[in-house]
């Protein structure tokens, strides 16, 4: 069984934006998505690529499927690039784009509380970035235009 719904991404050969320059950004971001992915020494090769929503420049959620899955476990994953924290996710809890870029703002607004409360980071998905209350407002304000204005969308 398909753990996410197709119906929903675009196969990556076949992904456009507005115009070409927007086109152009999001193959830019595709290869930023898996660069980090590859960065990894347990990534096994790619299969399959897929465009869940993307804004060039700003924000594209893409869709990875293996070869064969990441410790006989995970064969696809979310990865998230943009104008804001990367991130790579499993599909467990996001079977189509709405639900993972919930995921993801769900992950980041874990970081922006820690650094605001100024709690350990240690217990929250690693962002690149000094946890520091400029960055974690920036962040905030990230994730509320996901949720209000991107996600509401899909």
């Amino acid at each position: 069984m398909i753990p996410v719904d197709l119906r929903r991404v675009t196969p990556a050969e076949k992904m456009a934006g507005e115009d070409a320059d927007e086109t152009a950004m999001l193959r830019d971001m595709l290869i930023r998505a898996e660069t980090l992915l590859r960065s990894f020494s347990w990534c096994p090769p790619i299969a399959q690529r897929y465009l869940g929503v993307g804004i060039g420049g700003v924000l594209a959620l893409f869709l990875f499927r293996f070869a064969r899955a990441i410790n006989n476990n995970d064969e696809w994953l979310w990865v998230v690039v943009g104008d804001l924290p990367s991130v790579y996710f499993v599909v467990d809890e996001a079977r189509d784009p709405a639900s993972a870029l919930g995921v993801y703002c769900d992950l980041m607004q874990e970081w922006v509380d820690a650094v605001a409360s100024g709690s350990s980071l240690d217990d929250v998905y690693p962002v690149d970035a000094a946890a520091t209350k400029d960055n974690a407002d920036m962040l905030r304000s990230r994730v509320k235009f996901i949720r209000e204005q991107i996600v509401p969308s899909l």
